[in-house]
């Protein structure tokens, strides 16, 4: 008996493969985790090699933000395992049921769900920015005040209780498999973290054209007036080009990094949820109750009229 039938024998002896068969879907440990397992040395690695070029330019990195970046990281995915078989992956499968189409695997149907996963991803980003209640969660990815890669690893723990994951379904109802729509979701998070970089510059024109590049990334982590709200796109630029959300990169106007309103701490906890506690003292002012919930998708910046036909607004 060869060594690797030994090794399979004492694990289907002890028991654990059969309970591993339950617990593995119920922790939604599919490929898309994998991936993201086998990914973040490369990432650690590649910041490092970052980290060596710009360490002596404070306004570029700091390490001890590039370890709370990678902590704030480590939290989206801690809880991602746990809870995405839980709430997100029971009503992928229940939609997938009830799928419009039978569509087979093979390479015309992965570059769809590609194009599908990317497309789905600006209108996820832009509801994002755009609606309080999801700005909430991604909030936290923005406010570095520095751009480098250990940026893209500055996530929110409660983005599967935010329910970003819904903005995806439809791709599952069409009858793409949710499983090749979370490969697709995690090879495209895999794309963007190489493009939260300043040691980039503007890249050959066609690739500017049509993928999201460091440059365009960069303007859109820029608080410019100009920049606010921009380039949402994930691999691909071009849905921002066709939605009127694109912005180019102006050498005479740099990119300013961070939020309009600073988070007060670095501590975890408050980097999560400081968003969440001021959408809730909005909501408590007085007011009826549709005022009160209107906070949530309503823009960031918006707030209620102190008196009637009062329309005064600040940038959250």
């Amino acid at each position: 008996m060869a060594l690797m039938d030994m090794m399979q024998a004492v694990l289907e002896d002890s028991g654990l493969m059969a309970l591993w068969q339950h617990v593995a879907p119920w922790l939604a440990l599919d490929e898309r985790q994998l991936i993201f397992v086998f990914a973040t040395p490369i990432f650690i690695v590649v910041t490092l090699w970052e980290y060596l070029k710009i360490r002596h330019d404070p306004r570029l990195i700091d390490a001890r933000e590039a370890v709370r970046n990678f902590a704030l990281g480590a939290g989206y995915q801690v809880t991602e395992l746990l809870f995405a078989g839980v709430i997100a992956f029971p009503v992928y499968a229940l939609c997938y049921h009830y799928r419009l189409f039978d569509l087979e695997l093979n390479w015309l149907t992965g570059f769809l769900t590609f194009l599908g996963v990317d497309f789905c991803f600006y209108w996820m980003h832009r509801a994002s920015h755009r609606m309080r209640w999801f700005w909430a969660a991604h909030v936290v990815h923005h406010s570095s005040e520095r751009m480098n890669f250990s940026t893209a690893m500055r996530q929110n723990a409660t983005n599967i209780f935010n329910g970003m994951w819904i903005f995806y379904l439809p791709l599952a109802l069409i009858g793409f498999n949710p499983v090749w729509i979370g490969v697709a979701y995690a090879f495209s998070l895999v794309y963007q973290f190489f493009i939260h970089t300043t040691l980039v510059g503007r890249l050959p024109g066609w690739i500017e054209l049509a993928l999201n590049t460091p440059s365009h990334h960069r303007v859109h982590h820029g608080r410019n007036p100009g920049y606010i709200d921009r380039n949402y796109g994930g691999t691909l630029i071009v849905w921002d080009r066709l939605f009127g959300t694109f912005v180019d990169e102006d050498a005479k106007d740099p990119p300013d990094y961070g939020i309009t309103r600073p988070v007060p701490s670095n501590n975890l906890l408050v980097l999560w949820t400081h968003e969440y506690a001021d959408l809730f003292r909005d909501m408590t002012r007085p007011g009826s109750m549709w005022s009160r919930l209107s906070h949530l998708w309503h823009a960031p910046e918006w707030q209620r009229p102190v008196r009637p036909g009062d329309s005064r607004k600040v940038r959250g």
